[in-house]
Formats: C-alpha cells, structure tokens, sequence
C-alpha cells in the first residue's frame, strides 16, 4: 500500500527471518541495495512508526515497515568552459548574446551546456543566488531555439532591482520574427492572457478566463514571396512564457520553423518556388531573435540599450527570400 511517496509493507510468513535490506530489495526492485542502504541511513525507513537504521535487522512476521522515497533531486549545475558572446559586463550585471539551440538553465534533459553553466565558470562565484542554486542570477529568459539578448545578475542587489524592471514592464525588449502570412493590419497590437494547456503540458495557449496578461506590439518590417511570409519586429510590453510564439499562431501567423505552434500553410506554400519552400522547410529552428533589450543600471541608474544583428542562420535565411 502506498500514499504518496510513502509505502507500507508487512512481513508474511515464509519471509520472517530475512535480513531488512535483503527483504527491502526483493520487495522494491526498482530500488538498489545501494539506494536502500541510503535511505535506511536517511531516516526514510519506519518499523512500527519508529525510524529503524539497522540493515541486518531479522524481520518478524506481522511486523510493518513504511519506507518513504524521496522525489529524485535535479543534479546542481556545474561550472563548464563554453564561450560566451559578451556585449557588456561590470560588478553588477552581465549582458549576453545567446545562441540558438543554448538553454538558459538546466532542467530536465539539460543538466549541461546552459548558459548557466558557462555564466559559473565565468563569473566564478559573484553570480546572484535568488534565482536559486539551479538558475543563479537569471532574472528573464528567451527559449532555447531563440537567439538573442539575455542580462543576468552577478548578486542580489542586481537581481532584486532588474527583476522589479521587469515586473513594472519598465525593460525594452524587440524581437525580429518571420512568420508565415501577411498581417493585417501592418501595425498593431496583440493581446490575450496567456496560461499553460491542460491538454499538452508543455504549450502555452491564449484563455479566455485566468491565465496571465499578456501585449504584444508588432510591426510588419518586409513581405517576402508574395506576401507568404513577413518579418516582424515584434516589442514585448509583458514577458509571459512563449508569448510571441502563442499570440502570432492564435492570430494565424505562426513562425517560421515552429513545430511547436506552427500549422501546415498549405496555402501559403504554393505561392513560394519550390527550390525556397525546401529552404524553409529545413530551417532547424523558430525563426525568432531577440534583438534588443534596454534598461536602467541596478546600481548607477544609467539607462543601456543594447542591439545585435541577426545571427547567421536567419541572415543567411532573410537573404535568400529577399532574392
């Protein structure tokens, strides 16, 4: 019997006798001698409600054992020699550009190769703690096939003064997108509360009730292949997960490689030579980069504003539509 994370089990009659680990492993297989050994040193192991250490204890019939078994705890991530490409940096804060295909902090199935493991071998240990030990000094994040601007705070008075800048929407976010279709009207504003699907755990989706609020300012900068496709420059009044991603497919334009959020655009791809269409087709990511981030100094109160070009991909990508 189980509740939770908490099992009970009794000892039957052809079992008495037995040493408690060896009982403990032929009753939890999926568990090791090792990982049993551990969690009787931890506590984790009750015979009659009292804690019960001892491994070569001999088990009686009738006697009830809970073992308690903790969620696995994610791996602390570790300092790692990645190049960063550095637009600025002091004693305070550190601005970034970020690659394509980086993710910002490890989760699960990343536990290396964040941008959080290359910030520690960086900056040693001035990076902030209140993001927690998992995602020190992280104040925002872009998603993991975005590429662009991120800030991060190298200690706490930092994070607690850029954070406040983002919960008061004070910071300067423009994004370049392309996206399939052409929007009408060129210029406008997109909204909608945004909150976590209940059917895909891992999409963001527009709600009618609930959710958090979400605008989207956006302006059509080119049509491309006969108004097939548009690029965007997209600026953030509010920062919710996926937004530009959720707001731009719900209005019926989605990216340009996102297999996420993206649609079929059957329509739109007969309008494009078919040599271009394998072009897009191919491009390995959603044609998203954050290009601009402004904000005032945590400490001096200065205001930076920072831009980057187009990384290669979406340049390269841009340059053969525009033929």
């Amino acid at each position: 019997m189980a509740t939770e994370n908490i099992f009970f089990v009794e000892v039957k009659k052809n079992q008495e006798g037995q040493r408690l680990d060896k009982w403990l492993a032929d009753s939890f297989p999926q568990l090791s001698r090792t990982r049993i050994a551990n969690l009787l040193d931890m506590g984790f192991l009750k015979k009659n409600n009292e804690i019960c250490k001892q491994a070569s204890l001999k088990i009686k019939l009738g006697e009830v054992y809970s073992i308690q078994i903790p969620d696995p705890s994610d791996p602390l991530p570790l300092p790692e020699n990645i190049k960063l490409d550095i637009l600025f940096e002091d004693e305070d804060i550190i601005v970034v550009n970020k690659p394509a295909g980086m993710v910002v902090h490890p989760g699960a199935g990343n536990y290396e190769g964040t941008l959080v493991n290359a910030l520690l071998f960086h900056c040693k240990d001035s990076l902030s703690g209140i993001g927690g030990v998992k995602r020190p000094g992280i104040v925002h994040r872009i998603d993991k096939e975005t590429s662009g601007i991120l800030v991060v705070a190298k200690n706490d008075a930092a994070h607690h003064a850029l954070a406040e800048q983002f919960e008061t929407h004070s910071i300067e976010r423009m994004y370049i997108a392309l996206v399939w279709g052409q929007l009408n009207p060129m210029t406008g504003t997109i909204t909608g509360n945004i909150a976590r699907s209940k059917l895909n755990r891992q999409k963001m989706t527009l709600v009618k009730n609930g959710g958090k609020n979400a605008v989207t300012h956006y302006k059509v900068i080119e049509s491309l292949q006969n108004n097939a496709l548009s690029l965007l420059e997209c600026r953030l009044e509010t920062g919710r997960t996926h937004q530009i991603r959720v707001h731009l497919s719900a209005k019926g334009h989605p990216l340009v490689g996102d297999k996420v959020y993206g649609g079929k655009q059957k329509y739109l791809k007969k309008l494009i030579e078919p040599n271009i269409l394998q072009i897009l087709e191919n491009f390995p990511r959603q044609a998203l980069h954050a290009a601009l981030l402004g904000f005032y100094h945590p400490k001096n109160g200065k205001h930076l504003l920072f831009k980057v070009n187009l990384p290669d991909d979406m340049a390269m990508l841009l340059k053969k539509l525009q033929k």
